[in-house]
């Protein structure tokens, strides 16, 4: 069985580690958002919940180890959605003609670009739990060494299929927009709902019906649940709010990323098979 997939990844990965400027974008930005955003949030929110009466049976978890979650949910998010633009510039230069011209199959492409932009995701979803771990994130609480090894491999899963279920949305619209300028304003466009109607940094019981019902499907939702429920546990409340999850909770996140990413890669194998070259 041939893997020509592997060239493709392995020119992605070198080029995230050869262009030091995206290399140190996509190592810093991460730490960025949890040293600035998430600490001022965090005792901002931890303040004004102070006065709510904890519920009893679950512990509480403070706000910084919620929206550790959601921040986690959050940069995959921009990771996935961007990783289709090497297939733009690819395009652009003509680069895609001559990978389209050989005889590597176009499934291969996909999956080798998909595959570098997972493990760009694990990269930075490991820097988010260690540096939140060290500002405070209570992230494996409690957790044995077994218990904490079982948890990250499902994060890294979910993680995994989120990032692959974009990447795979983005390079469909690469393959198909002719300009840098018409995809960064689609992927923008994308992104404003996707992080807004989901509970990556708030709760959405307090949503209107409408954006509670949309929410429910929103990966985004999917993935910080999932995240949650490895990390933080079954039981615990934050902010007065009281969160259980189930073993059907979790198989929900699972079926609802993987279906989305197979949806996205029948959407982008259909736009590659049109590609004329």
């Amino acid at each position: 069985m041939n893997f020509e997939f592997h060239a493709i990844y392995w020119r992605e990965m070198v080029k995230f580690f050869r262009f030091k400027s995206v290399l140190l974008t996509s190592l810093i930005q991460p730490v960025m958002w949890l040293a600035f955003f998430g600490l001022a949030m965090s005792d901002s929110f931890d303040q004004l919940t102070s006065l709510i009466p904890n519920l009893p049976d679950a512990p509480v978890v403070n706000y910084l180890s919620y929206m550790g979650a959601g921040i986690i949910a959050m940069d995959v998010l921009f990771s996935g959605l961007f990783g289709g633009t090497t297939l733009m510039f690819d395009k652009k230069f003509s680069l895609l003609r001559e990978t389209l011209a050989s005889p590597v199959p176009r499934f291969h492409i996909i999956l080798g670009i998909g595959l570098s932009a997972v493990t760009k995701a694990f990269i930075q979803t490991f820097i988010i739990i260690g540096v939140g771990r060290y500002l405070g994130m209570d992230f494996f609480k409690g957790y044995t060494l077994a218990e904490t090894f079982t948890a990250v491999v499902g994060i890294m899963l979910l993680v995994a299929a989120f990032t692959l279920g974009f990447l795979f949305l983005s390079g469909s619209i690469a393959i198909t927009i002719e300009n840098p300028e018409g995809m960064q304003s689609i992927l923008t466009l994308l992104s404003m709902p996707l992080f807004f109607v989901s509970n990556a940094l708030y709760p959405i019981d307090s949503f209107p019906p409408v954006l509670k019902f949309l929410s429910m499907f929103n990966p985004l939702t999917l993935l910080a649940d999932g995240i949650r429920y490895f990390a933080l546990g079954t039981n615990f409340s934050v902010m007065g709010n009281h969160y259980i999850y189930t073993t059907a909770d979790i198989a929900v996140s699972f079926l609802g990323l993987i279906s989305f990413a197979l949806v996205m890669l029948s959407v982008a194998m259909w736009r590659f098979n049109k590609v004329d070259i």
